[in-house]
């Protein structure tokens, strides 16, 4: 449900098509269609979806698990507020931070729409007559919005946890595939490579900024990613949360932090690697399809390997699960968020807002540059106010554990003081 629910959207979406425009379009330092700028190019789109974006869902993750199910807190954004300012939480300043992650997580949610609409439109007109059009991404939507609203009725343990276990199955079967059928070796040796120059540049990435230049590429690319995942995290805190429950910090660190950031390492060096592979041998044009129509960079690929036709259906079929599950699980966050904190709001307000995002997505997708400028734009002004929000979240989530580290400690020494004076009580009884 993490990966289904949470940036399985992105990793369909942007597996091929992020390190072949990295290629064209490098980033600052690198010449572009050299082998520095293959390197960095997969390095870059691990970069973007591996530890950041997870670590950015664990802050509002943890914070949120820990009011809940140790403070007794309702599944709100201001709940993590309570440490800092007590009762006022209650008040308005409570509800302008509760409407402020509304806001950002039907941007994100709008944003996660957009993505899945431009691709499937993509895909299908790449392997079929269908136009990839406004018109037609509307039109997905509204099916698609239709579809959740029978997946919403059953609830988080049959309708999104089914949905996302046959979804992380079909994804299973079309990376194995990938694996086997395209460049084996070479998509080894990229694991190899981009996860040790992930690991070794990682600090540095994720501090370097262009101020001697008018680059912006970071602007178009980090920031916007960044961005989006800051604007998904309010659904993303409370969603991991809410599945989270029983589970210590230790095993919430490692299933939120680890497995998702290796998954990622996984996908993009066998998907991007693939790809790069083929344009780089000159095998088909697919960096000229890609800079032109950065949506159907997945089918592209998929397109130069064998049973081209079974597999670009199957890359529909998985986008579109992954387009439901992300609908269902975005419209329950918000139900939640705007019923007072329930893990059990009414099908009624999930549904309402199902439809409120598909709406926002497909404002969005006729209102732009082909759609993607004006997602783009909504999830970096979205997230800002909420990047101050999770700043102070981090600063929260450290009271509440020292204070109940403190607590625990002082419950240990009475307790060892106990069991000390207990065995002196028994010697002196044994000697007498």
């Amino acid at each position: 449900m993490l990966f289904a629910a949470g940036i399985g959207v992105g990793f369909v979406f942007w597996g091929v098509a992020e390190p072949v425009l990295y290629y064209f379009d490098t980033p600052m330092g690198f010449s572009p269609e050299t082998p520095e700028a293959a390197v960095a190019r997969l390095r870059y789109a691990v970069f973007h979806w591996a530890l950041h974006p997870w670590a950015i869902f664990a802050i509002v993750g943890l914070t949120l698990a820990y009011v809940q199910f140790r403070k007794d807190r309702p599944a709100l954004i201001s709940s993590a507020f309570y440490p800092i300012i007590g009762d006022r939480v209650n008040g308005w300043i409570g509800k302008s931070i509760d409407i402020l992650a509304v806001i950002a997580t039907c941007t994100g949610g709008a944003t996660t729409f957009g993505l899945s609409a431009l691709q499937i439109t993509g895909g299908l007109s790449y392997i079929s007559p269908i136009p990839n059009s406004a018109v037609t991404q509307t039109v997905i939507i509204a099916n698609v919005t239709f579809l959740f609203m029978f997946s919403a009725a059953k609830g988080v343990d049959k309708g999104i946890k089914r949905l996302s276990n046959i979804n992380l199955a079909v994804a299973g079967v079309l990376l194995l595939f990938v694996i086997i059928v395209g460049p084996t070796l070479f998509i080894l040796e990229s694991f190899v490579t981009t996860l040790g120059g992930y690991i070794t540049n990682v600090a540095s990435m994720s501090l370097t900024m262009t101020p001697f230049t008018e680059s912006t590429w970071l602007g178009t690319n980090t920031i916007f990613f960044w961005a989006w995942h800051i604007a998904w995290a309010p659904f993303m805190g409370i969603f991991i949360a809410r599945i989270s429950r029983g589970r210590t910090i230790r095993e919430f660190m490692t299933g939120v932090l680890l497995v998702p950031s290796f998954l990622a390492v996984i996908w993009f060096t066998t998907f991007g690697g693939t790809a790069l592979s083929l344009e780089i041998a000159g095998a088909a044009p697919i960096g000229d399809l890609v800079m032109n129509n950065v949506e159907i960079a997945l089918f592209a690929m998929l397109g130069e390997l064998p049973l081209s036709a079974i597999t670009s259906f199957i890359a529909v079929i998985l986008i579109l699960i992954f387009f439901i599950t992300s609908a269902d699980s975005a419209s329950y966050v918000l139900g939640a968020m705007t019923s007072n904190g329930s893990l059990n709001p009414s099908l009624f307000v999930k549904m309402l807002w199902g439809i409120l995002i598909a709406g926002t997505a497909s404002v969005l997708l006729i209102s732009g540059d082909g759609g993607l400028s004006a997602l783009q734009t909504a999830s970096i002004i979205a997230a800002l106010p909420f990047a101050i929000i999770m700043a102070i979240m981090i600063v929260s989530v450290l009271i509440m554990l020292g204070k109940d580290y403190k607590v625990e400690g002082t419950k240990r020494k009475k307790k060892n003081r106990k069991e000390i004076k207990a065995e002196i009580r028994e010697e002196i009884y044994e000697d007498i």
